[in-house]
């Protein structure tokens, strides 16, 4: 199975993170098949490239919780765990 999650890069207590497709069973910095954006958090600054996001969505990938809710927050998918 494939995971849309954070790979965190960065230096010592300044990190920042990329939006990256691996395999489920592969390290959290490990190799990556594709990178699909950023994330820096000291400025709170979110890029992605959205078309490939939703691409890789429609092929069965999995987004970890951290980036489904980047994504429900920019519109990308729907939440579906709504609590009225």
């Amino acid at each position: 199975m494939l995971k849309i999650r954070l790979k965190r890069c960065g230096r010592k207590k300044l990190p920042s993170y990329r939006i990256v497709l691996v395999r489920s069973q592969a390290r959290r910095d490990g190799r990556a098949i594709e990178e699909l954006g950023y994330y820096n958090p000291m400025s709170n600054e979110l890029v992605y490239n959205q078309d490939r996001i939703k691409l890789r969505l429609s092929q069965g990938a999995q987004p970890t919780i951290t980036v489904r809710n980047f994504l429900v927050k920019s519109g990308i998918i729907e939440n579906i765990n709504k609590i009225n």
